[in-house]
């Protein structure tokens, strides 16, 4: 099977236990910009709840392509981010493991959100040692046929999927488990036992 879906910023633990259900990962390159998306945002877990963590774009519209979406460096949220980060996941068992790698990608400052959540995302299919294909779509089509699975749009903030099924795992913050978290709260918490997780969530103990 062929998943294709919108390329994230610090995607989702689900978005994650997808893709290793998948052979080929294929991205869409070529649809427009959609505001208030997981295209630009995660979610993460610290001691005040659960909060969004949101980059800011230039003139982000429903005509512009995502490709071309510019990041907005003229306001401070790379610090903001990185210190909610730290502030969150800084006594995380294996905080220290990931973070300077983390924190180089940022450190790059790529003009283009499309770049960010591609350098982050190869980032952890290292860390996850996801061998899978990895493509981006070389036009947009509206419709896709099997063996695609169009998972465009399937996942987003403000709607919880009908086919989340997590088993809680240890977590730095809160007597109640956060479910869907952005992946780096399972890499943070779990570290290389992430892989497993995703792969068998229901088994995990």
């Amino acid at each position: 099977m062929q998943l294709l879906t919108d390329l994230h910023y610090n995607p989702s633990i689900l978005y994650f236990q997808k893709a290793f259900e998948a052979d080929e990962l294929l991205f869409e390159a070529h649809e427009h910009y959609q505001k208030q998306s997981y295209r630009n945002r995660c979610h993460i877990l610290t001691a005040q709840g659960v909060v969004p963590l949101s980059v800011p774009v230039v003139k982000g519209n429903s005509k512009t392509l995502v490709t071309e979406l510019e990041i907005d460096y003229g306001q401070r949220w790379m610090d903001i981010h990185w210190r909610t980060i730290q502030s969150a996941y800084g006594s995380a068992p294996f905080f220290e493991f990931y973070a300077d790698y983390l924190k180089a990608v940022y450190d790059q400052k790529p003009d283009l959100l499309f770049q960010l959540n591609m350098d982050l995302l190869k980032l952890f299919v290292k860390f996850l040692k996801l061998k899978k294909p990895v493509g981006l779509t070389q036009t947009y089509v509206k419709t896709y046929e099997a063996p695609v699975l169009d998972w465009r749009g399937e996942l987003h903030p403000k709607k919880v999927p009908d086919n989340l099924r997590l088993m809680p795992y240890r977590q730095v913050f809160g007597k109640q488990f956060a479910i869907n978290l952005s992946i780096l709260d399972l890499l943070f918490n779990l570290g290389p036992e992430a892989s497993t997780y995703l792969q068998s969530p229901l088994d995990y103990c």
